[in-house]
């Protein structure tokens, strides 16, 4: 990991940390205390690739949460919403980089994605229905096992972690337990007034380096509004079998061919690669403060269609318009939930939270932000 540039509070007091303190690290120096360049060393030098656990993750950013038993709720372009509302509860299996298992438990239901090797399932108990691919040889790590939400707690602290900017001050709270291991309590609080992000805490194992916990809070707000945590974990190579799989009897199966890059890649630039660039997310501004921009027609949702020319139609790549197949006032997959979840604002409608800011415009683009409405407006606006 390369040496951040944070303002860092490198404090030498003690907190005389009493039972469940973190052990000390036999011949890897010494132990990191209240130094947060050590804690993320500490994450840096983590190798381990074999665990199994469960993971919770709660939302509570004030938006309802999503009726599992609907059936816009498992669509798989649902899954980003889901991040923002409820709780979720899920096991992973992990067996060095191409051994994978996650089981997201849903209300009366389960989904699972399993990679062994170079095969690739993904199963949905609550229709019975799977989807198999095959990833090319070697691309091991380049494809994971993810069948909706959860990831785990190091995933997303590497997400995290490459925000920190100078803007931020990072120190080290008094030290944790998460799943009954002691660890390390990583403090990261931007000092902008922009952001809505009021701190992120990783939890930190104390002898591997494995982050166990990651809890986000709001500006102004004391109790986290999104955390995700192991509740359980093992340290050791979960049981071959978990790895193999066999649709169930009378599942529908469907067999999902990658796309063959290859020829793109041998093709030299046309005017007809325009409109793909054209539909690639692009990020304004840094740090806490950065906005995505997804274009017109690159978010497009079931029941929707691009122009045979692959250029976007504002007219119908508006997740909050009806589809040209869909009369007024009905809508599938995403299109229902944000018109439930959105208020209308100028030029658009907004998804607000406390954290997280989304605005979709009336032309189709969508800005994403943990920044307010202004800020996303002002990067809408043709500078």
């Amino acid at each position: 990991m390369a040496a951040l540039d944070p303002r860092v509070d490198g404090a030498g007091r003690d907190r005389g940390r009493g039972p469940g303190r973190i052990p000390a690290r036999e011949g890897r120096g010494p132990a990191p205390r209240e130094d947060p360049q050590q804690v993320l060393l500490l994450i840096a030098q983590h190798t381990g690739k074999s665990l199994s656990g469960t993971l919770e993750q709660n939302s509570a950013t004030g938006l309802p949460e999503l009726p599992k038993s609907a059936p816009e709720a498992a669509a798989p372009e649902a899954a980003w919403l889901e991040l923002l509302t409820g709780s979720h509860t899920a096991r992973v299996y992990l067996d060095g980089p191409g051994n994978a298992r996650v089981q997201v438990m849903d209300r009366m239901a389960e989904r699972d994605a399993i990679r062994r090797g170079n095969d690739l399932w993904l199963y949905n108990s609550k229709d019975n229905t799977a989807a198999h691919t095959r990833l090319p040889a070697g691309d091991a790590g380049a494809h994971q096992a993810d069948p909706g939400p959860a990831a785990t707690p190091g995933e997303l602290a590497d997400k995290l972690l490459a925000t920190v900017d100078p803007g931020t001050e990072v120190t080290v709270a008094p030290d944790v337990q998460v799943a009954g291991r002691p660890a390390y309590n990583l403090l990261m609080t931007p000092t902008s007034d922009v952001t809505l992000m009021g701190s992120v805490a990783i939890a930190v194992d104390g002898e591997t380096g494995l982050p166990l916990r990651v809890e986000v809070k709001a500006r102004g707000q004391a109790e986290p509004v999104f955390s995700l945590a192991f509740t359980s974990l093992k340290l050791e190579a979960p049981d071959a079998s978990l790895f193999n799989f066999t649709p169930p009897p009378g599942a529908t199966v469907q067999e999902v061919p990658l796309p063959d890059h290859s020829a793109d890649a041998a093709t030299p630039p046309s005017d007809t690669a325009k409109p793909k660039e054209a539909t690639r997310p692009a990020v304004t501004g840094s740090g806490w403060e950065s906005v995505l921009e997804v274009p017109a027609g690159a978010a497009a949702l079931q029941g929707r269609t691009q122009r045979q020319n692959g250029a976007p139609d504002p007219a119908t790549d508006n997740p909050l318009q009806p589809g040209p197949s869909l009369p007024e006032g009905s809508g599938s997959g995403n299109a229902a939930l944000l018109d439930q979840l959105a208020v209308a604002v100028p030029g658009g409608r907004l998804v607000s939270t406390s954290l997280l800011n989304v605005l979709i415009l009336d032309d189709g683009r969508i800005f994403v932000g943990s920044v307010p409405l202004e800020r996303l407006q002002a990067a809408a606006t043709p500078q």
